[in-house]
């Protein structure tokens, strides 16, 4: 092999200078890179698909090859989540499932979403009100608890008992508004 075409071959192997150059953190290129990719990835996984579109499109441009594939795929892959629109339900207690579950993560904003909108479709929800009792319970909202709660048991009176015994409501027992609801003087 002739000298030139060692020198070719050996500055051909050489890694362009703009991986090698480090952010105001110290990480080079590829790997905030890399920790971009797994934020959106992330966004992704948690449902939150504009989100991650953004930051996957917003990282393509600068992605290393080996990124380049993924993000281009999972940039599909929210927009065809966004696409299919909201969530769809068989049943109203299906529904409930899915509400609770967003509770029980500490979505509780998406929790409470997802309680009125099984009421706007069934206003007799019984079990709706007392999620949204039990969620207001929760984030430290006490008339809302109560005025949730009241409406549960008027619909169903069997939510009384079950709020004598839900922990959920550990944050009410002080109140005696609480106490008076689920243990009314019998005349």
């Amino acid at each position: 092999m002739t000298q030139e075409a060692r020198s070719a071959a050996i500055s051909r192997k050489k890694t362009p200078a703009a991986a090698g150059k480090t952010d105001s953190r110290g990480r080079t290129g590829n790997e905030a890179a890399v920790q971009h990719y797994q934020a959106a990835v992330q966004l992704l996984q948690q449902g939150k698909y504009e989100k991650a579109l953004g930051a996957l499109e917003k990282l393509l441009p600068e992605a290393p090859a080996e990124l380049q594939d993924r993000c281009r795929m999972y940039i599909i892959t929210c927009r065809r989540q966004m696409a299919k629109g909201g969530l769809s339900f068989l049943t109203p207690e299906e529904h409930y499932d899915y509400a609770i579950s967003q509770l029980n993560t500490g979505y509780y904003e998406e929790a409470r979403d997802q309680f009125n909108s099984i009421l706007t479709g069934h206003p007799a929800a019984d079990y709706a009100y007392y999620g949204l009792a039990v969620l207001e319970a929760i984030t430290g909202h006490a008339q809302d608890c109560l005025n949730h709660l009241s409406r549960a048991i008027e619909l169903n009176p069997k939510n009384r008992l079950q709020a004598r015994v839900d922990n959920d409501f550990q944050n009410m027992v002080d109140d005696p508004r609480f106490t008076e609801l689920l243990y009314p003087e019998v005349p």
